[in-house]
C-alpha cells in the first residue's frame, strides 16, 4: 500500500494520512503542493474539514527563513509551553508562520489559498535547489495558509502528520512541501473515525495508508 501511496503523491493525486492510534487519531488529506488546484481546496474544506495547512522540509524552512511560531512568540503569555500538547509531551507544534501570496485578494478563496500553496511549493524548490529563493518578497502575514516546518530529523525526531507527509514526499521524490487537511466527523464534532475515513478512501477511489507503514518503509530504507 505504501508504493501505491507514492505514486499517488507523484501523480498530483490525495491519499489519506492516518497518524497512530496513540496519537492524534486523526485522518488527513494529503497532496503535493505543487499540483494543488481550486478544487483539491474546496474537497479538503468541504470533506475533510479541518485546518488547511502545507508542511515542508526542515532544510527548506531554514534556508527560507521561516521560524516556528512558538519562537516568534515567545515574549507572550500565550506562547505554547514544553510539554503542553496532550498527545506529543516530548515536542512543540510545527506551525511556523501563517501567509497569502502577495498577488491574492483576500486569500482565503479556493483560488487565493491553491495560489498561495503552489508558490510556497515553489519556495522550497527553488530552496533546496540552490535557486534565488526570496520569501519575503512574494508573502505577507499574517496570511490564510499555515505553514507546519518539519522537524529537523524528520520521523527520527517526531511522528506528526506533518513529519509523515514530508517524509512520504522524500521517499516519492517530489518537492517536499505537501498540503493536508484533517478529517473531521459532522456527527460527532470530533475527528473523522479511521473506519470512515478507510469508507471514504475505498467510495473515492483514494489510498489510505496508516503513520506505521510510513515508519517502517522510512526504516527500511535508512532515510
Amino acid at each position: 500500500m505504501i508504493n501505491d501511496a507514492l505514486t499517488a503523491l507523484q501523480e498530483g493525486k490525495f491519499i489519506l494520512l492516518y497518524d497512530f492510534d496513540d496519537r492524534e487519531r486523526e485522518t488527513d488529506f494529503a497532496i503535493r503542493a505543487d499540483a494543488v488546484t481550486p478544487r483539491h481546496i474546496m474537497q479538503m474544506r468541504k470533506d475533510g474539514g479541518g485546518l488547511i495547512c502545507t508542511a515542508i522540509h526542515p532544510f527548506a524552512a531554514q534556508h527560507l527563513g521561516l521560524p516556528f511560531a512558538r519562537d516568534v512568540l515567545a515574549s507572550t503569555n500565550v506562547a505554547e509551553k514544553e510539554g503542553e500538547i496532550p498527545y506529543d509531551r516530548k515536542n512543540h507544534s510545527s506551525f511556523s508562520l501563517w501567509v497569502n501570496h502577495k498577488s491574492t485578494f483576500t486569500g482565503i478563496t479556493d483560488r487565493d489559498r491553491a495560489h498561495t500553496v503552489n508558490e510556497i511549493a515553489e519556495q522550497v524548490r527553488k530552496s533546496l535547489n540552490g535557486g534565488g529563493a526570496n520569501f519575503a518578497t512574494q508573502f505577507r502575514t499574517p496570511g490564510h495558509m499555515a505553514i507546519l516546518r518539519a522537524a529537523d530529523r524528520l520521523l527520527d525526531q517526531r511522528r506528526g502528520q506533518t513529519e509523515l507527509s514530508v517524509a512520504l514526499a522524500e521517499m516519492a521524490k517530489i518537492t517536499p512541501a505537501i498540503t493536508i487537511c484533517e478529517m473531521l466527523d459532522d456527527d460527532s464534532g470530533y475527528a473523522l473515525s479511521k473506519a470512515d475515513a478507510q469508507d471514504y478512501a475505498r467510495k473515492h477511489g483514494l489510498v489510505f495508508i496508516e503513520g506505521q507503514e510510513v515508519i517502517e518503509q522510512w526504516k527500511s530504507h535508512h532515510y
